[in-house]
């Protein structure tokens, strides 16, 4: 056995890297990875700062996700590793350390990108665990070859994805019939507790176009609150 697949089969424990682009497709990504441990570069915080706002998909994600890590780490320091639900599961840390020893990213591909920085964060893991796999996970295919081609590991995230087109989730539904009370408080109040309301697709976050005779509602299931709220609304961390 050549030695670089040696020490690749010794590396059992895993540490993942999510970039910006994980957390707008899958804000509960952080607990998706089982055993193993899962970090955010501090870039990324920053980044869903500025997505937060907006009725967009990836507003929400992007709200969903800094209230998960606010709830999860009550009065312990992030920069930390924390537990964020069960105690089998791994840590979450965030990176706030943006300069490797060896490698410098930004040194190769140019300064102040946010892509460089991210891939700086990530080999600064990787050198303070030698003995884990640093994994970088990204929906960016040049910033997963950018990691590769720096030695560094990295994965496309897939949780959620299906092998048959048939019963792909669109992520928005239309309701026909529905409850005008519930339109009608909808309106009024811009939220509502969906616990009641017998909704499909409550396993994590969707749209639905609630029909009723005249009226209607364009709106969104915040999996996060069990809510739906009113997409006109002006929401805000």
């Amino acid at each position: 056995m050549a030695k670089k697949e040696l020490q690749e089969k010794q590396l059992t424990k895993k540490i993942f890297v999510l970039d910006t682009s994980v957390i707008l497709y899958d804000h509960d990504a952080v607990n998706n990875f089982q055993e193993h441990d899962v970090a955010v570069p501090v870039l990324v915080l920053e980044e869903l700062d500025n997505f937060k706002s907006g009725n967009d998909t990836r507003n929400f994600e992007a709200r969903s996700f800094i209230r998960l890590i606010d709830q999860a780490s009550k009065s312990h320091l992030i920069n930390k590793w924390i537990s964020l639900k069960k105690t089998n599961q791994g840590k979450f840390k965030i990176i706030l350390d943006e300069n490797p020893k060896k490698i410098n990213a930004e040194k190769l591909f140019g300064e102040g990108k946010f892509d460089n920085r991210i891939l700086n964060s990530a080999l600064v893991l990787k050198e303070e665990n030698p003995k884990s796999k640093v994994i970088l996970v990204s929906k960016d295919i040049c910033l997963r070859l950018k990691a590769k081609s720096l030695d560094l590991y990295a994965e496309d995230y897939e949780t959620g994805k299906i092998k048959n087109a048939d019963e792909l989730y669109t992520g928005k539904t239309e309701l026909l019939d529905f409850s005008i009370e519930a339109i009608d408080e909808l309106k009024h109040n811009g939220t509502i507790d969906a616990s009641s309301l017998n909704l499909p697709h409550t396993e994590s976050n969707h749209f639905y176009n609630l029909k009723n005779k005249k009226k209607s509602a364009i709106t969104f299931y915040d999996a996060t609150t069990k809510q739906l709220r009113n997409v006109n609304q002006d929401f805000s961390i």
